[in-house]
């Protein structure tokens, strides 16, 4: 199954936040919500602040549906994560670890021989 779509529940739908600049990290922003800034990045509005979250995945970021989908699946330990994605795990993409969403970083919870995901959940073996 395409990691991505089996993805998409842990990211869930990162609704579109309105905007009449290009915004960028850092910047000030009033509202919630997501748009992408490049194929590569999404910005989330949190805390009154444009925030950087990288779509390291081979689908990057996209607008589908009316909603921005940022493929983490090759995000690593480190990486800004979305208020979405917050408590959620996914495998790291050498599947030897598991990656959990906390405080808004991307934290390696647990080192596995092998990590595998279906739908939301992620299943780690010793």
């Amino acid at each position: 199954m395409n990691r991505f779509l089996s993805l998409l529940p842990l990211v869930g739908s990162l609704f579109l936040a309105g905007c009449g600049d290009d915004p960028a990290d850092g910047d000030k922003c009033e509202s919630s919500g997501y748009v992408c800034s490049s194929i590569a990045e999404a910005l989330e509005c949190r805390q009154g602040q444009w925030r950087a979250i990288p779509c390291r995945g081979s689908l990057g970021c996209q607008e589908v549906d009316n909603a921005i989908r940022c493929d983490i699946s090759a995000n690593r330990a480190g990486d800004n994560c979305g208020t979405s994605a917050e408590g959620r795990g996914l495998c790291r993409a050498d599947g030897q670890a598991v990656l959990e969403c906390r405080l808004g970083v991307l934290v390696e919870v647990e080192s596995c021989r092998t990590c595998t995901e279906t739908n939301t959940q992620v299943v780690c073996q010793p």
